[in-house]
């Protein structure tokens, strides 16, 4: 217990020293949101990845689905590294870096507002966004908590809210630069911390070929007679799988906390290099998480009372047989990933609503004379002030996650399957044809944010009828036609005013 305490207190007060040493950057509304425009590839790249996998991944969804799928579920950490990092960084980076920079956008909000020319855009979307990053939190904090239960002893609702005070110190202290330099310390602890723990419970099994022996000698829950299914390629239930799959892996490029990482990269040089290292790390955080929760079968976890099996405590009780050095390091493995989410989804929430609710300012594009100007001194006490706001709402957006988390209504998995389906389901289509389709409407993007949001409403609303992971997946996907034929049918916008903005990437 003291070398956990001890481990423990440490990494907390470098994440506050870090967050007291970037305050003097976070004094603008660039430097506190973007980090300046100025933050380079390895600090980009682990940000991208510590914001990708948290106690969401490593507890519920590693545990949930390495029950459901067994070893295939490593299909879904592969599938996060290569369709969530490699390709949302080749498809997104470079074009997000160079439009949103020329258009002078700070969130996916107000990137909507501007590249299709209405203010209501960016008001519905910064409501959406603020709206369904809740529950995505509120699983984050049901994650890491449970796992220190695990670890300290100490109540869960004790754990939310030191978790909860704490990540509110180091943002709201240094913003956007303090979240990426706390990230990297924590990305370089999780790479270290997923390969340790991965070799001590294969270890502990009688290794590789034990194991994977053991879960080969598991029957199927649909049929009891058939054993094998666990340990095979594609595991028990394909297409299930693939559902998972498209939603964790394709919902990146629709989360406004992910594509935002594009906004403050420095330079194209930096994309390429960011490229490589996210796809890197997440083939090693994303994949490792998914095969170790594959084994979860030979271990007991907690069943309810209604007999269904609790599946957020399957990982724990997987960490729970470990050495206490190895379970300090777990400790420590999910706090890094959890704080880092947790801060990146604060700042963000925060951010759109600072920027794209309360303080819309009048933008004119690149070019375009603005009728009138406001001095020096006026602007600058704006941009504090704008800061300042952001600052409480980043109080105001945790506390309003932790109700959430304190009385939790579901699994995590499915926390996660209601926010990224309704998120990415209203902004992954539009975002990313605008960022390439000149013929994108504005009519179209309204149509996708009914239909995302729409859909999953509607299957909460009903009970479910859908799983809420698969229904993520069918708002994902079906975006793409919604936009592609709303577009079709609609009033294009001006020609010029296209031409204005794609004449960014000529330079």
């Amino acid at each position: 217990m003291i070398i956990k305490v001890l481990l423990t207190i440490i990494f907390l007060a470098v994440m506050i020293g870090v967050g007291l040493y970037t305050r003097k950057q976070a004094s603008s509304v660039d430097g506190f949101v973007l980090g300046g425009r100025a933050v380079g590839p390895w600090l980009t790249a682990f940000a991208f990845g510590t914001s990708y996998f948290s106690a969401v991944v490593f507890v519920g969804y590693a545990g949930q689905f390495g029950w459901k799928y067994g070893l295939s579920s490593t299909w879904i950490g592969i599938g996060n590294a290569v369709i969530g990092s490699l390709l949302a960084w080749l498809i997104l980076g470079r074009r997000t870096k160079l439009m949103t920079q020329h258009i002078e956008s700070r969130t996916m909000p107000d990137f909507f507002g501007t590249r299709f020319q209405d203010q209501g855009l960016r008001v519905t979307a910064s409501i959406i966004a603020f709206v369904f990053l809740i529950p995505y939190t509120a699983g984050v904090y049901k994650g890491i908590s449970t796992l220190f239960e695990m670890g300290f002893g100490i109540p869960y609702e004790y754990c939310v809210v030191i978790m909860a005070v704490l990540t509110a110190v180091y943002v709201i202290l240094g913003g956007y630069k303090a979240t990426a330099m706390n990230d990297f310390i924590q990305g370089i602890i999780m790479l270290f911390g997923i390969i340790a723990i991965i070799a001590a419970v294969l270890a502990s099994q009688g290794g590789l070929s034990e194991a994977v022996g053991k879960l080969a000698a598991k029957a199927s829950d649909a049929d009891p007679s058939v054993n094998g299914g666990f340990a095979s390629w594609f595991g028990p239930d394909p297409w299930g799988l693939l559902g998972v799959i498209i939603l964790t892996s394709l919902g990146t490029m629709g989360l406004p906390q992910m594509v935002g990482k594009f906004y403050s990269i420095t330079d194209e040089s930096a994309i390429r290099r960011g490229t490589i290292i996210s796809t890197i790390f997440a083939f090693v955080v994303a994949g490792g998480c998914y095969f170790l929760g594959g084994f979860g079968r030979l271990y007991d976890p907690v069943v309810a009372p209604d007999g269904k099996i609790a599946f957020d405590s399957i990982v724990p009780a997987m960490l729970n047989t470990l050495p206490d050095v190895l379970i300090a390091l777990v400790v420590l493995l999910v706090l890094s990933a959890s704080m880092s989410t947790l801060a990146s989804l604060v700042l963000t929430s925060s951010s759109t609503m600072t920027l794209d609710l309360i303080y819309r300012d009048k933008k004119s594009l690149p070019g375009e004379v603005e009728e009138g100007t406001i001095d020096d001194i006026v602007s600058e006490r704006i941009e504090r002030r704008k800061v300042v706001v952001m600052r409480v709402l980043i109080m105001f957006f945790i506390a309003i996650s932790l109700l959430i988390a304190l009385n939790p209504p579901t699994f995590i998995a499915q926390l996660m399957g209601i926010s990224w389906g309704a998120l990415a389901g209203a902004f992954l289509a539009p975002f990313m044809l605008g960022l390439y389709w000149r013929g994108v409407t504005t009519a179209s993007v309204w149509a996708c944010f009914i239909w995302g949001v729409g859909i999953t409403v509607i299957n909460m609303l009903l009970g479910n009828p859908i799983n809420p992971i698969n229904c993520g997946a069918i708002a994902m996907l079906g975006g793409f036609p919604v936009v592609w034929l709303t577009s079709l049918l609609s009033p294009k916008l001006p020609t010029a005013v296209v031409d204005n903005m794609f004449s960014c990437y000529k330079k």
